[in-house]
């Protein structure tokens, strides 16, 4: 039997739509963790554990000896509202798997199935991670590298499929696959006056237009054009009247970068220069600034056993380059303390109805690619621990 015929098509599916239909919060995943661990229970020679608040870790030990390889899915959805024309619509108001997650967990359920049958054929340990919380800093992942699930791993894989993609193409890239990602918030004191007297204020709204000019300045004079940067305020308020100049303003941005270097030294000019605009027009101010995720690091030998991986499950047309992405994802927690992948899956062109991307409230895949996201992480193990 090959390995297609062994895809557990219609329990993905189910699976999927069940949790598509009842998605919950980062940090909230009460249900959605209760369902999963019910699923793999169900399975059989597997050790479920629950390390952390929300999470389901399943272990698979081979009959034989080898390397422990471990495979993640993250399982929370996002404050959005649903506006995808689909039959399994969110049931959980202002709550949306708009990002994709309940496809990552059903694909990494079908894999649990189809490896825990193969048990006997296993020389090494598989670790299944149902990680909650990818969507909020600190994200999940840092608290179950910080529980010791990782300790004992080789190598970690993982996948993030993404519409806009040929269906079931499967994409991949060595070195950073994502930003780091921080955040800072920002308030501003000033000194207040009526509108018809500036003179006798210190304008807050002047400083943060100010700040946001010179914050810009950043990435385009002091980041080189070669490296990667971008600085974008999401929040200015100030102020509620017409006619009067207010006492505070509140700045909120994102910060994302793709090396450590970079990360460090946009963050000490965007300190300096806050701190020089506001103490130049006699203002004062309060800086917040959260370092949140690392970059993802693709290992060159674990995306090569992807692309190896790949080569067999879509062959060679089947395969593309994976762009660099600004976005972040806490899949970096594993890459920074263990070998791994974060791969790319495709799941359907805009021709097709699949023209929404993640974080789109018509955010919708294709669920044919689920069948070749299972085979990938299948395909993987048996590339490592049974046909070695």
């Amino acid at each position: 039997m090959s390995l297609k015929e062994l895809i557990p098509v219609t329990d993905m599916i189910k699976w999927r739509r069940h949790l598509h239909q009842h998605p919950e919060l980062s940090f909230h995943e009460v249900e959605t963790a209760k369902y999963i661990y019910d699923v793999l229970s169900g399975f059989e020679h597997l050790t479920l554990s629950t390390p952390t608040e929300n999470s389901v870790i399943a272990v698979l030990k081979g009959a034989k000896d080898g390397e422990t390889i471990a495979l993640r899915a993250d399982i929370d959805a996002l404050p959005i509202v649903e506006e995808a024309d689909v039959e399994f619509p969110s049931q959980n108001p202002g709550v949306m798997h708009a990002c994709g997650h309940d496809t990552h967990t059903a694909m990494l359920l079908g894999a649990a199935k189809i490896l825990s049958g193969m048990q006997a054929d296993i020389a090494g340990t598989v670790k299944f991670i149902f990680q909650p919380a990818e969507e909020v800093p600190p994200g999940g992942a840092k608290a179950i590298v910080e529980a010791g699930v990782l300790d004992d791993v080789d190598k970690v894989f993982g996948i993030h499929i993404f519409p806009t993609i040929p269906c079931g193409a499967i994409g991949m890239r060595t070195g950073a696959a994502s930003a780091a990602s921080d955040v800072f918030e920002l308030k501003i004191q000033g000194r207040g006056s009526h509108g018809s007297t500036p003179e006798l204020s210190v304008d807050p709204i002047l400083i943060g237009s100010e700040i946001v000019t010179n914050l810009n300045h950043i990435v385009s004079r002091n980041v080189a054009a070669l490296d990667s940067a971008v600085i974008s305020i999401g929040e200015f308020t100030s102020g509620n009247s017409a006619n009067v100049i207010p006492d505070t303003a509140k700045l909120q941005g994102t910060v994302r970068t793709n090396s450590k270097e970079t990360r460090l030294y946009v963050r000490k000019r965007i300190e300096e220069i806050i701190e020089h605009i506001t103490k130049m027009y006699g203002a004062t101010y309060e800086l917040n600034y959260t370092m949140g995720y690392s970059a993802v690091m693709n290992d060159p030998e674990t995306t090569e056993l992807v692309r190896e991986a790949a080569l067999k499950v879509v062959g060679e047309k089947g395969i593309f380059a994976a762009p660099a992405m600004m976005g972040g994802e806490d899949f970096s927690a594993y890459t920074d303390v263990v070998k791994g992948t974060f791969f790319i899956l495709g799941a359907g062109v805009a021709k097709d109805g699949y023209g929404f991307m993640n974080h789109h409230p018509k955010f919708k895949i294709d669920e044919a690619a689920l069948p070749v996201g299972t085979m990938m992480e299948v395909q993987l193990i048996l590339d490592l621990l049974v046909n070695k």
